[in-house]
């Protein structure tokens, strides 16, 4: 159960710093709280020490600097930002493009988004934050389905936000149990959830169980936080399963990340499919 210190890994979560907090703007229009619409970063309750006093002169150069400290190979990003498309432009070798659902009650507008995504800059994912749209649109809303349709199409899997978020949004959209009926649904559909699945994350195991093609990323969570059921999902029948995902700069550093690391008690044989195996089958890498 040593932690590999050095092996590669791959960041199924990671961005670039900016100056301010204007990305956050789409959740502090949603929530109805004075500390919330005062808050540069509307988890930052949640989460200590976040990542506030990098350079921003070259954010790319910020990134990619944390990443080689800590060994990681390639990130996945959004393709959004003029800062992302640049990444991607510079350092094929070290970034990979992903795609963002901003809106699916615009069905259509997203489905011609992700194809236009797929082919102006190869993403090999795409992803969505239901409590986050606006109107909310919940994982097994109707309006979803044309966009896990266009997934199963391209052949990408979408990664999810699932359980309770940590902006104080409406969580009803991101119950865990909704992603049962995506799945049956759209049995060939390649699912990942993010930001943990709290406090259905028992739950999201026994879905794993069932569903061939449902995976869980550990993204926005320092490793001691990793819950119980998934690191023992892990290192019994859900190795191929569990992938990392960290959160910088949005609200953890590299360094927390990795300093907690060896404190997660993975099996060895775990340890090389969770940092970069696992999302570089995924990913098709």
């Amino acid at each position: 159960m040593t932690f590999p210190a050095g092996a590669p890994v791959i960041d199924t979560m990671i961005g670039f710093v900016h100056e301010g907090f204007a990305q956050y703007d789409f959740i502090r229009k949603q929530t109805k709280d004075a500390s919330s619409k005062a808050s540069e970063f509307p988890a930052e309750y949640m989460f200590k020490n976040v990542p506030k006093d990098l350079p921003t002169s070259d954010p790319v150069g910020v990134t990619l600097h944390e990443m080689d400290r800590f060994s990681i190979e390639r990130g996945l990003i959004g393709v959004s930002d003029e800062t992302s498309r640049l990444a991607l432009k510079q350092h094929p070798d070290r970034f990979v493009a992903s795609g963002s659902i901003d809106d699916p009650n615009d069905v259509v507008g997203s489905v011609r988004a992700i194809k236009r995504e797929y082919e102006e800059f190869g993403i090999r994912a795409t992803s969505v934050f239901p409590s986050g749209t606006f109107p909310q649109v919940a994982i097994d809303d109707p309006k979803m389905y044309p966009i896990y349709a266009t997934c199963v199409e391209l052949g990408i899997p979408i990664f999810v936000c699932a359980g309770v978020p940590g902006p104080r949004l409406k969580f009803a959209p991101q119950e865990v149990s909704r992603i049962d009926t995506v799945m049956f649904d759209f049995p060939e559909l390649v699912f990942v959830t993010r930001h943990g699945c709290e406090p259905w994350e028992q739950l999201a195991v026994k879905l794993m169980l069932k569903w061939p093609n449902l995976y869980y990323s550990t993204s926005a969570f320092a490793p001691k936080y990793y819950p119980k059921a998934v690191v023992d999902f892990a290192n019994t029948r859900g190795a191929d399963k569990v992938l990392y995902a960290g959160y910088f700069p949005m609200g953890l550093s590299l360094e927390r990340i990795f300093r907690d690391m060896p404190s997660v008690p993975f099996k060895d044989e775990v340890w090389p499919k969770f940092l970069y195996g696992n999302a570089a089958r995924l990913l098709g890498l």
